[in-house]
């Protein structure tokens, strides 16, 4: 997978079954060797018997030309990608090619890729794009806002195939204190394991629930997703779903341990199955593409809550359930582990210093011969490194390119409410806001990446405020910029600031629908220029008709002209919503997409687009006159 590149560095991500003697790993120009080193000096880290991720960082001290198609290779006893993996190549390929950008002036974008939902996914159409087309064509980079894989939310058959992958590849066993089970091994025969690990998952006392549930006395779950019933639980699990949501190679090497149900499904539960491993065949068959569009697209990723846990420090009575039982703790320690590897270290590998990978390597897999003592050892460094993870406070990460790419971390570093235990946190808090703010300093232009929308639809907005009065926020994920005030003013304020960029553009994910929105500040004469576009999901869809019928009340209680409108904290905003080329009234478009955006040199929008999973595109165009120029207010919605 290509990562991070910018004028001094280019980053790989793989993942090898064996440490190759003779090889190395190379950047070219035509054929003019750029940069190399040996395979073996990347950064090695082994998840297992057979599996190793290798994160290869080629620095070019006199830096590397931009804006000019390079290729890199990775040769193996003389025997590069062309014969060792030639399907992630496009035609007349003999390496993969890529440019490194002066300028980000073509930005695909996106979030939540669920792979047993019922629809298509959009980056193999999205790879389609780049094989019809020739390199100085192609998106500058692909930005990933959320949810890479769905730990809360695994289909049986894929669950199967996870166990079925630790075994094959010998990925590391966890021993588990203050747990239902001793280790990771015990899943494989644990009766639960298979559409019951709601009773395996940790609980807190029912004392520390809404007065109902403190009535029935029974414990109350801490992990609040509804679709926990397969809910990953080891760091291997968490490994493992990376890889089969990645890559087709997986999913040949467990065909013959998945070629029946697990046993013990009840009828019901075995037509859910079928369907699922209908619905996963699909997925399955469009991973070569998907495979070979991160070989040569430029990828960077953040994370939101499922790839952790639904409702992932949503408020402070979660964090305090969650953090201060071990089993928890651990659960979540051991998906930040694995968002580490395969996501944050390629997105930023400087972020991790010499202690934090010594730290690391001490985790890594060593084989152990039946010794209490090694196990011991292991299960204290797993948890030094869970521990690591958890205290962490620098995922977020920039891209020194124009604009300058900012992305943020909405969900380790939250201004926690201090009114209500279960009233939702900020999704950051004033330290990391000045960290934002400081990160946008000196830049004409940026853009901004947050998982969440920060100017979302009015009215799911007030549904999640009603839903926070009546103390269930986690019914309805209650997590938006604008729910705590804190964080919501320092924000406003930010983007106020004398200081701060002329030109934002916010992408943004999570809700599983897409639009686009242009912003202005009210009340300022030199307004700096805002657009917020949310694409989401790359394999995801809101449900029908619920997402009509809040859009029918959003445009009737929330109109230009509503009084409604000043009772809200974006009062000081004039926002226009931008209608999309397509039938009728609708601006929020519900389907699985990528998000395509084209840039002026200012950094100001030229093209808003969405590739649709089916090939169909759709366009919010601009509605003023030039994209220099404000609208009359009169055309805005004042929310």
């Amino acid at each position: 997978m290509l990562r991070r590149t910018t004028r001094h560095e280019v980053t790989l991500w793989s993942v090898m079954t064996h440490k190759p003697a003779n090889a190395t790993v190379s950047v070219y120009q035509d054929h003019r060797v750029l940069a190399s080193m040996p395979l073996s000096a990347g950064h090695w880290y082994r998840i297992g018997e057979h599996a190793w991720i290798v994160l290869h960082h080629l620095r070019a001290v006199q830096g590397y030309p931009m804006d000019t198609p390079l290729t890199y290779d990775i040769q193996i006893d003389h025997r590069g990608l062309a014969e060792t993996m030639p399907d992630i190549l496009y035609a007349n390929e003999h390496a993969p090619h890529f440019t490194i950008p002066s300028n980000a002036h073509y930005i695909a974008h996106g979030s939540c890729r669920h792979p047993h939902h019922r629809c298509d996914d959009a980056l193999v159409t999205l790879d389609q794009q780049l094989a019809d087309t020739t390199v100085d064509q192609w998106p500058n980079m692909l930005i990933m806002s959320g949810d890479q894989i769905y730990a809360d939310d695994v289909a049986t058959p894929m669950l199967q195939r996870i166990r079925a992958l630790i075994h094959i590849l010998g990925l590391k066993n966890e021993h588990f204190e203050a747990a239902p089970i001793t280790n990771c091994r015990a899943l494989d025969t644990h009766p639960d394991s298979y559409m019951g690990r709601d009773q395996l998952l940790p609980k807190q006392s029912a004392e520390k629930g809404r007065w109902w549930e403190r009535l029935s006395g029974q414990p109350l779950p801490i992990f609040t997703s509804k679709t926990v019933s397969n809910h990953l639980i080891s760091f291997a699990e968490h490994i493992a779903m990376y890889l089969m949501v990645w890559s087709p190679t997986p999913w040949t090497l467990t065909d013959t341990a998945t070629s029946r149900p697990p046993a013990g499904l009840t009828q019901d539960q075995h037509t859910v199955y079928q369907q699922q491993t209908h619905t996963l065949a699909e997925f399955r068959a469009g991973l070569v593409q998907v495979q070979r569009l991160f070989a040569h697209l430029p990828t960077y990723m953040i994370f939101d809550d499922h790839d952790i846990t639904d409702d992932w420090n949503i408020t402070v009575g979660w964090e305090q359930a969650a953090y201060f039982n071990p089993f928890a703790r651990r659960i979540i320690g051991n998906g930040l582990m694995a968002y580490w590897l395969c996501q944050g270290w390629g997105n930023a590998p400087d972020n991790f210093d010499k202690a934090f990978l010594t730290v690391a390597k001490q985790s890594a897999y060593k084989p152990i011969h039946v010794d209490d003592g090694q196990i011991d050892a292991q299960t204290t460094a797993h948890q030094a490194m869970v521990e690591l993870c958890l205290r962490f406070e620098h995922w977020h990460y920039t891209v020194p390119t124009t604009p300058h790419v900012v992305v943020l971390d909405t969900r380790t570093r939250r201004w926690r409410s201090e009114s209500r235990m279960n009233k939702p946190s900020g999704l950051m808090d004033w330290e990391a806001l000045m960290d934002f703010q400081h990160d946008l300093l000196r830049h004409d232009s940026a853009i901004i990446v947050s998982a969440a929308p920060m100017f979302g639809v009015k009215f799911i907005e007030v549904l999640q405020r009603i839903a926070i009065w009546l103390g269930i926020p986690t019914v309805v994920d209650a997590e938006n910029w604008m729910a705590h005030p804190g964080s919501a003013n320092t924000l406003l304020s930010i983007f106020r600031h004398q200081r701060t960029p002329t030109n934002y553009v916010i992408l943004s994910g999570d809700v599983h629908y897409s639009f686009a929105y242009d912003i202005r500040t009210r009340f300022r004469a030199n307004s700096p220029h805002l657009w917020q576009i949310t694409a989401s999901g790359f394999k995801n869809r809101f449900p029908e008709p619920l997402l009509a019928v809040c859009e029918w009340c959003d445009r009737l209680l929330f109109h230009p002209y509503s009084p409604l409108n000043w009772l809200t904290k974006r009062k000081r905003m004039h926002i226009a919503r931008r209608d999309p080329d397509t039938p009728g009234p609708k601006r929020l478009v519900n389907a699985s997409a990528v998000g395509l955006v084209r840039l002026h040199d200012d950094g100001s929008p030229n093209a808003v687009t969405l590739l649709k999973a089916n090939g169909d595109r759709v366009c919010f165009p601009d509605k003023s006159s030039s994209h220099s120029t404000v609208s009359h207010p009169s055309s805005f919605d004042s929310l």
